[in-house]
């Protein structure tokens, strides 16, 4: 007997309003594939705020882009995540905001903090470094709260590939920020 395969769910962006009102959990879709996990703890939302800070004054001091935690960005239909937090320059921003305020497109640098369980660290080391590194992302930072360390992504032949793994008492620069300057421990 020959069996016929099934197809499997594919998740879209319309999908997503079914669960409206819902603010323990938090919903995103790669590949059509929905993943859902449960709001972030305290010091990982303390790490993404010590980041986006870092990155802001940054920002401020050089007038080349901007950065923002937790945005949404809508890929497509069946691509649209929730990054932890992003940094785009200024010239790409204007073109790149749809009507509703979110990022239509990649921005030069996105920064998952990594969530406890094996399904969350999936999602970003597996599933969303190869939806960034697809969508143009250049740089990809993973920070790892339990080890204290940042790993960098960088766009290399069309592909986002691990160059350097940064812990506490390493000093992160990015090619991609000029004169950025941050002690890995900023972020802790």
């Amino acid at each position: 007997m020959q069996s016929t395969p099934t197809n499997a769910v594919r998740w879209t962006i319309a999908d997503l309003g079914l669960f409206e009102g819902d603010r323990v959990n938090r919903y995103e879709i790669i590949d059509g594939e929905l993943f859902v996990t449960r709001a972030p703890d305290w010091k990982h939302q303390a790490a993404c705020i010590n980041i986006g800070s870092v990155l802001k004054l940054w920002s401020d001091e050089s007038g080349l882009g901007q950065a923002n935690i937790t945005p949404g960005v809508i890929f497509s239909d069946s691509d649209n995540v929730i990054p932890d937090v992003v940094w785009i320059s200024n010239d790409r921003l204007e073109h790149l905001l749809d009507e509703a305020g979110h990022l239509t497109a990649a921005p030069e640098l996105v920064v998952e903090v990594l969530s406890p369980g094996k399904t969350n660290e999936r999602r970003d080391r597996e599933a969303k470094l190869k939806l960034y590194s697809a969508q143009g992302v250049f740089e990809y930072w993973i920070v790892n709260l339990k080890e204290q360390s940042v790993e960098v992504y960088r766009r290399e032949n069309a592909a986002l590939k691990l160059v350097a793994t940064f812990y506490r008492e390493d000093e992160l620069t990015s090619p991609m920020l000029p004169d950025f300057r941050c002690l890995v421990s900023a972020f802790f």
